[in-house]
């Protein structure tokens, strides 16, 4: 695989730490600026609805530059955030900082896709999405325990100032490695926004929401589930994640390797054996080892979505797939969102830490069966030639150009 491959993986790498770290220190920098809990909690939801709009806005106006360009100026965004994050003097400008380099996570993703892609060859197109996003699974199994037991030992303004130095690690590596390949085709923006009449699009990212959603509506509330119902010390929740983390780097790797193969049988396999595990983590949750297994495997089923999802995307907007692509994006950060209000809503109602497992098997489920829909409507319409699908590449770029 192309070394540009671990530029991308490393500034993933730092998205996905400063994305989850927060939680990790939460009470230290709650403690620090003298607000409650709650009020903190607006550091890991500003972030999220930053994804959501940061995703295509940006995109849209990185249509103007060839993608290399704009990778460097996300990292650099991405660095302005954290480092503002670390010398935050209040807590608004904390979540200013917060906000700003959340900004440059849908974006990087997205286009970082599409750049992966065009990196190999149409068969290995998958494969390389998923090298890319194989940062963000590291984050959670060294990045985020790493960045937390720094935040509790030295404070957590070191772990903020670490995160923007990992971002500029990333920013040289895209500009020394990623290779130069111009404005994307098509630069008309009514071209990119044109995907979006193909319903596929829509079944995409629907499924994204729903599929990635079922399992933030578990991982949300982790702490308590863990804690009051398996029994566990509020200490060992993050070696726990650190198995959630090594589960989502193996289902990634794995969901990338057989979507080049066989798509949608990987994701019909992945969604139905996610939502099993999530029906299944209500009583398993009631034991310490099953709990462990369960988590590791919920990690591994949800992540061995993305790179299906993200390639299927990319197929069906092969005309102008950089919008679609980062649009995705951030439907995973909305799925997070609604999954994590949901499973919120059920446990408000007294109906136990354990409930939110059957809020995400529920989501995990309906998007199974959107899968189901969108296969048919491909196997219906492939024929006359009205979808692409997987008979064309992602882009028509040259070889040298990346996905």
């Amino acid at each position: 695989m192309p070394l540009a491959l671990l530029a991308l993986a490393i500034g993933a790498f730092g998205i996905g730490t400063t994305e989850f770290v927060i939680m990790g220190v939460l009470p230290e920098v709650a403690g620090d600026f003298g607000v409650s809990i709650p009020t903190a909690g607006w550091l890991v939801s500003g972030y999220a609805l930053g994804v959501v709009f940061g995703a295509p806005l940006l995109t849209v106006l990185g249509t103007k530059v060839s993608r290399k360009k704009m990778l460097m100026f996300l990292m650099g965004l991405f660095v302005l955030g954290n480092t503002l994050s670390a010398l935050a003097p209040t807590f608004g400008l904390m979540l200013a900082g917060r906000i700003v380099a959340s900004l440059a996570h849908g974006a990087f993703f997205g286009i970082g896709s599409v750049v992966a892609a065009n990196l190999v060859a149409p068969e290995k197109k998958a494969s390389a999405i998923s090298l890319m996003f194989t940062g963000l699974t590291v984050a959670n199994i060294v990045g985020v325990p790493l960045g937390t037991y720094i935040g509790q030992a030295a404070g957590w303004r070191v772990t903020f100032a670490g995160v923007a130095s990992l971002g500029i690690v990333g920013l040289l590596g895209v500009a020394k490695l990623v290779p130069e390949m111009g404005r994307p085709e098509s630069a008309d923006i009514r071209v990119e926004f044109a995907a979006f009449r193909n319903v596929q699009v829509w079944l995409a990212m629907a499924m994204t929401v729903l599929g990635y959603g079922g399992v933030f509506a578990a991982i949300t509330y982790i702490t308590p589930m863990m804690t009051d119902i398996a029994g566990y010390s509020s200490g060992a929740v993050t070696w726990l994640l650190v198995l959630f983390g090594a589960g989502m780097f193996l289902g990634n790797l794995v969901g990338g390797r057989f979507a080049d193969r066989a798509l949608m049988p990987m994701l019909f396999t992945a969604l139905g054996a996610l939502s099993l595990a999530l029906l299944l983590f209500t009583a398993t949750a009631h034991d310490k080892v099953l709990a462990a297994i369960t988590l590791t495997l919920i990690g591994a089923l949800g992540f061995a979505t993305v790179p299906p999802l993200q390639k299927w995307v990319l197929d069906q907007a092969s005309a102008a797939p950089t919008l679609a692509s980062a649009a995705n994006i951030g439907a995973f950060n909305l799925g997070n969102a609604l999954a994590a209000w949901l499973g919120g809503v059920v446990i408000a109602a007294g109906l136990g830490y354990t409930s939110p497992n059957w809020v995400g098997a529920l989501l995990s489920g309906t998007a199974l069966l959107l899968s189901f829909l969108a296969a048919a409507l491909d196997r219906r319409t492939r024929p006359t030639g009205r979808v692409v699908a997987q008979a064309a590449p992602a882009e028509q770029v040259p070889a040298t150009a990346c996905h």
